[in-house]
């Protein structure tokens, strides 16, 4: 078994798991004391993500993620494995980035005009705002069918004999190549709470105050 993944990109795929599954839920039953708290600890999560590609273990850093259009193409029709995502998956990955970005970003900028409002809608114009809760609404359908086609992706592997679910589990992989060099999640899970508690503090104490 080669480990081909470290503590906190495997905690990083299930808490955002989570996190994107009560942001939805949250925001669909109005619950928006508790859609604000989790948006935040999730822009903490995405944050970090970022920070851990650039000093994080191999199979973590984000210059990994960028291939050219031969070598995904190689990538859909080869049956061999890879050490962490392919050039195929590299593409769902980024796509993921890009989308709970905008979905973060904008509902930072949104407000109900009622009770509730991003702490950036004071900084921009309201015709700004109501456009940033146009896309934090819309964008939340491309988040979700982006989920379908990733989950679809799983199971067609799981079929093919590639257990993906697993490896995000226990970090390991039966591929039989030379371990990546690994580093220890826990100094990106330390950044993670350090960047959840400041922007909480600075954002999220009125939310957080009513979700307790």
């Amino acid at each position: 078994m080669t480990k081909v993944w470290d503590g906190f990109i495997r905690g990083f795929h299930w808490l955002l798991v989570i996190g994107i599954a009560v942001l939805y839920f949250s925001g669909e039953e109005g619950w928006l004391d508790l859609h604000f708290v989790v948006g935040y600890l999730l822009l903490a999560l995405m944050m970090t993500r970022i920070v851990w590609g650039f000093i994080g273990s191999e199979t973590a850093k984000l210059r990994g993620l960028f291939h050219s259009p031969k070598h995904i193409v190689r990538a859909l029709k080869s049956k061999s494995r890879h050490v962490g995502h392919n050039p195929a998956g590299s593409i769902m990955v980024l796509l993921f980035f890009v989308l709970i970005f905008i979905q973060l970003i904008s509902g930072l900028m949104t407000t109900d005009d009622i009770l509730m409002e991003g702490p950036l809608v004071s900084y921009i114009s309201y015709e700004l705002a109501e456009l940033a809760g146009d896309i934090h609404h819309f964008n939340i359908d491309l988040l979700l069918i982006a989920i379908v086609f990733h989950v679809a992706a799983i199971v067609i592997y799981r079929i093919k004999g590639v257990n993906l679910l697993k490896s995000l589990i226990t970090g390991k992989s039966t591929i039989d190549a030379p371990a990546p060099k690994m580093k220890r999640g826990g100094l990106a899970y330390g950044i993670f709470i350090l960047l959840a508690v400041l922007i909480l503090f600075f954002w999220g104490q009125e939310p957080l105050s009513a979700v307790l």
